[in-house]
């Protein structure tokens, strides 16, 4: 079955009728006049222009801005049912109408490229007659006075007539530190080079991302060229930006932010920027910056794109909610029955595919390597009882059964892959479950999803077949250092001439329940086959001392020549043709293995271009800690297929109370620093005599160094020790030689009531 999308014929009215009775897209409910307003506003702005030399009108000039505004109201005099203008907000936007801002730009850039590409595809909904858009939270309040914003001869001049040189040179002064330098890390660094954003010797960006870079990033990450392939993202996207601007200061890293680089990004590094742009591609990398934002109050731009959508969340420290508070939901993943034996889509023949190749081509032969150069190997197949004896069955095979010598017999292994993988295997499934098979329900097994498969049979003149033995050959021939060759001719004849044993079915235990737990094999009878074929193994001291090793083959998408996207195509359709599943050519096969987000570059630039508004609000509010008030930030969501796009305030950060009258939320917590790492007992101490908080017990990490009904031995060694000695006993592990802080748990009672109470951070050294 197919699922196919209308087509429809969409009707707009022409210019002269639209301006009279608009009809607007509201994207911001909590200002639902605002387009009405601004079409009023643009009118009159327009007529002015005309009587100006199309000159805007002058910067705080209060004379133009009347002109303008009396153009307003007779425009909206003219409009049927419009709601009143709000005059006030209308001047303001008139006094900085000759400004130019690169982050509108991008936005309204980015929506008005998609729509000329709906307009040259047909394809996705175009916008219903008129679209506005206004950042006026973004405008200073007060304004500036007007000598400040007064043209410098300088690249930020139409930022200047909005903002102001003092806040101009705030901006410069910013240190921001952007993960991620891929599609939407390569545009926010573009736009930060454009607004002079750390583009100053006391401002800084700092880039990291340990990708390298590929063909297929050249489409839609636009600091990027084909003499970049294979070098490091983050320093080409930070030379690229130092070129836009040479005086953006700029530090490119190859590090991975998370907890095993926590002694690169230490406490001096985070307490030493002023706010994070997240450009990252996956849950957990988001979760754990989210964390450290939270723990060092800095102010964070969360965003993220999927081809048409896209969304933006700000993160201000002691007004909003983090972006772990209402985090996104996992990433699904296809059941493992769906993918061994009932596949309905492409995309599971292809994940298929993908673990066929992590079986055959990497993960048999890491086993290998391991057996014969980890000492412990064999002894550590123990611990996965499961899995131990069809590892040991792949060591066999790759060691004794089926190592190969020569090009030949890598041709003749891949033609009893393709007769396992598209018949045998098939055949199997149907005896187990022929195609009349009833349900205990009464139902036909194989319906709804579940389609009967059909085994194939080979055939030389098909060049799917041919693709799958040729690639298939070659891969095995790389794991083995065997040269092998692409003579499909010679490759040909060889499939042709390799025996095949005959196959006959048998019964076997097939899981057909996704619920279901997978029957674990049994201990003693796993143990007593897998130590059998051990012994037909040879001696890995042997093998070692002829410096045996086998290649494992990363999977690499972009290299047309390296035969893996030949590989996975052609065993993907094979599967789908083994379950008459429309096949997909190998750009959409590719897309798919590579795990592919299909970035769109409309999408990207408008996504970044929010970021950068709620950037000029976090950096004139101080990073939270002035007066902006919530209502100003707006966190968005869009898909400009249809078109959709609406802004909502953000989450107020959660209140919580201990004692009568004690408030605090997850960006508080308790800052011990009493100028000397303190005993236990002083600790305890402290938090009665300031607090009023009794401490029953303390966690340090994953370890307990506190507890009330501790036996009184321990707790009269433990008590007159300083704390970081504790800790360190406790959890036998060393500080690193920058670390300053330990973070602690406290369960403790106020006026002998439970309590919940924020985490402490006690520093135990380096004091001021």
């Amino acid at each position: 079955m197919k699922s196919f999308k209308r087509t429809g014929k969409v009707a707009m009215k022409c210019l002269s009728e639209s301006m009279a009775a608009p009809e607007f897209m509201i994207t911001d409910f909590a200002k639902m006049d605002m387009p009405s307003n601004l079409h009023c506003w643009f009118q009159g702005l327009h007529k002015f222009m005309v009587s100006n030399n199309n000159h805007p009108p002058a910067p705080y000039d209060e004379a133009q801005a009347k002109q303008v505004l009396d153009f307003t109201q007779s425009a909206h005099a003219s409009q049927k049912d419009a709601p009143e203008l709000n005059l006030d907000v209308l001047k303001r936007l008139t006094f900085t109408a000759g400004g130019n801002l690169n982050p509108m730009a991008a936005f309204l850039g980015g929506f008005a490229a998609q729509e000329a590409l709906k307009a040259c595809s047909g394809k996705f909904t175009p916008i219903n007659q008129w679209f506005y858009f206004d950042a006026v939270e973004a405008l200073p309040d007060p304004l500036p006075p007007a000598e400040d914003c007064s043209p410098q001869n300088s690249r930020y001049d139409g930022q200047i007539v909005v903002f102001g040189k003092a806040f101009q040179d705030k901006i410069c002064r910013q240190k921001n530190f952007v993960v991620g330098a891929g599609a939407l890390g390569c545009e926010f660094l573009k736009n930060f080079a454009m607004i002079g954003m750390g583009c100053s010797p006391s401002g800084k960006v700092i880039v990291t991302d340990m990708d390298s870079i590929e063909k297929s990033n050249l489409s839609r990450q636009f600091l990027f060229r084909a003499q970049h392939i294979g070098k490091m993202k983050s320093e080409v996207a930070a030379i690229a930006a130092q070129d836009m601007n040479k005086d953006m200061n700029i530090t490119a890293m190859a590090d991975k932010v998370a907890p095993e680089t926590e002694n690169t990004f230490d406490d001096s590094f985070w307490e030493g920027i002023d706010g994070v742009t997240n450009a990252l591609d996956n849950i957990q990398a988001r979760l754990y910056t989210d964390g450290k934002c939270v723990y060092y109050r800095k102010p964070l731009m969360e965003s993220g794109t999927l081809g048409t959508k896209g969304n933006i969340q700000v993160v201000v420290p002691f007004k909003t909610e983090s972006y772990a508070s209402s985090r996104d939901p996992p990433e699904k993943s296809i059941p493992i029955c769906t993918l061994k034996h009932f596949p309905n889509a492409i995309e599971h023949t292809i994940q298929w595919a993908r673990d066929a190749f992590e079986g055959m081509f990497h993960r048999g032969a890491e086993d290998v390597n391991a057996y014969i150069y980890q000492k412990d190997f064999v002894a550590s197949l123990d611990k996965e009882p499961g899995s131990k004896l069809t590892t040991v069955q792949g060591l066999y095979d790759s060691l004794v059964k089926s190592k190969p010598t020569t090009f030949e017999q890598c041709v003749e292994w891949g033609r009893l892959q393709f007769e396992e993988s598209f018949n045998n295997s098939i055949q199997q499934l149907l005896f187990n479950f022929p195609v009349d098979t009833i349900t205990s329900s009464g139902e036909p097994f194989w319906s709804g999803p579940k389609r009967p498969p059909t085994p194939i049979a080979f055939d030389a003149k098909d060049p799917l077949h041919i693709d799958f033995v040729l690639s298939a050959a070659i891969l095995r021939a790389h794991n083995y250092h065997i040269q092998p060759s692409t003579d499909v001719a010679k490759i040909t004849e060889l499939a042709c001439k390799t025996t095949v044993p005959a196959f006959t079915p048998k019964k076997t235990n097939i899981q057909v329940d996704e619920n279901a737990k997978p029957e674990e094999p049994d201990p003693a009878t796993s143990s007593r086959d897998s130590g059998a074929i051990l012994g037909l193994l040879p001696a890995a001291t042997a093998l070692s001392g002829e410096k045996f090793k086998m290649n494992p083959i990363e999977f690499e998408k972009d290299d047309d020549t390296n035969y893996h996207m030949t590989f996975i195509a052609a065993c993907a359709n094979l599967r789908a043709r083994n379950y008459k599943i429309p096949e997909a050519d190998k750009s959409r096969v590719k897309q798919i293995a590579g795990r592919i987000i299909p970035a769109m570059v409309t999408t990207t630039a408008l996504v970044t271009g929010l970021v950068c508004f709620e950037w000029y609000k976090i950096i004139q509010d101080d990073g939270g800690a002035g007066q902006k008030p919530m209502d100003a930030y707006k966190n968005g969501f869009l898909n400009i297929a249809l078109p959709f796009v609406t802004f909502s305030e953000p989450i107020k950060t959660p209140v919580m109370t201990y004692g009568p009258d004690k408030k605090f939320t997850l960006w508080d917590r308790f800052d011990v620093n009493l100028g000397r790492d303190v005993s236990l007992q002083e600790f305890i101490d402290y938090f009665m005599k300031e607090h009023q908080l009794e401490i029953s017990i303390i966690s340090a990490g994953k370890a307990i160094i506190y507890s009330f009904f501790a036996p009184k031995a321990k707790l009269k060694e433990r008590l007159p020790k300083p704390v970081s000695t504790v800790v360190k006993e406790i959890n036998k592990t060393d500080f690193a030689p920058t670390q300053k802080y330990l973070n602690m748990e406290i369960c403790c009672t106020y006026e002998n009531d439970d309590c919940d109470v924020p985490y402490v951070r006690y520093q135990f050294r380096n004091f001021n």
